[in-house]
């Protein structure tokens, strides 16, 4: 039987103590949808940050500062989240226990999904905010780019969180498929404590068990005088 702490091939790696292949790293998918969530998270906060106070330091999104704040908000957070990310998929496959493995393909697909929710709630939001900012205000005309490009990249971040999200579930499905078929003998080779007399290996039930027979015992003959 295979030591459970051993992560050879568990959870779509290889095994454990490998070479780190950089080449090998970057064209994996989940990693080249973080680079891109990544990109994303900075478009959205950069231009919120940059283009979407006044001169008074008023969110020009119908000035609702909860908009602009949480726009900010999910987007500085999913940086952070991607570039964490990124540095435990350079260290999964040196990862020996598979349980560790699996506590981290478990939190990557909560946190893509939710992330996923959190940047389909951003997108909706802004946009409300954006339709009922008035265009008869005096900085209507400041950053209208920057807020729109803020809006567009939400929404794109919603695939990119949905479709690492995808790869979650199916890197967990595996782990949880091989883990099954591992540790589950349809077969197993278990001795039975009454199969060591003779006979037992034929299958015949009826087989007498040894010292069974007795003895035949000869006809009592009286003396003859």
């Amino acid at each position: 039987m295979s030591n459970p702490q051993q992560g050879a091939g568990a959870y779509g790696a290889g095994k454990a103590g490998g070479a780190f292949d950089p080449v090998l790293y970057i064209k994996k998918p989940q990693v080249i949808l973080r680079l891109v969530s990544l990109i994303f998270s900075i478009v959205v906060f950069g231009c919120i940050s940059s283009k979407a106070y006044n001169s008074k330091h008023q969110c020009q999104m119908n000035n609702d500062m909860n908009a602009c704040g949480y726009g900010m908000g999910i987007g500085v957070l999913a940086f952070l989240i991607c570039i964490a990310f990124l540095v435990i998929d350079a260290m999964f496959e040196n990862l020996s226990s598979i349980q560790h493995r699996k506590y981290v393909v478990m939190a990557d697909l909560g946190i893509s999904a939710g992330w996923t929710f959190l940047w389909f709630v951003g997108f909706c939001y802004l946009t409300d905010a954006w339709r009922k900012t008035s265009t008869t205000d005096q900085f209507y005309e400041y950053g209208n780019d920057n807020i729109q490009a803020a809006i567009a990249f939400s929404f794109f971040s919603i695939f990119t969180w949905a479709a690492s999200t995808f790869f979650a579930f199916r890197q967990y499905r595996m782990g949880a498929q091989d883990a099954f078929a591992s540790g589950y003998d349809p077969e197993p080779n278990v001795s039975s404590p009454y199969s060591s007399f003779p006979g037992s290996d034929t299958g015949d039930p009826y087989q007498q068990p040894p010292f069974s027979q007795q003895k035949e015992v000869p006809d009592f003959q009286p003396p003859t005088y």
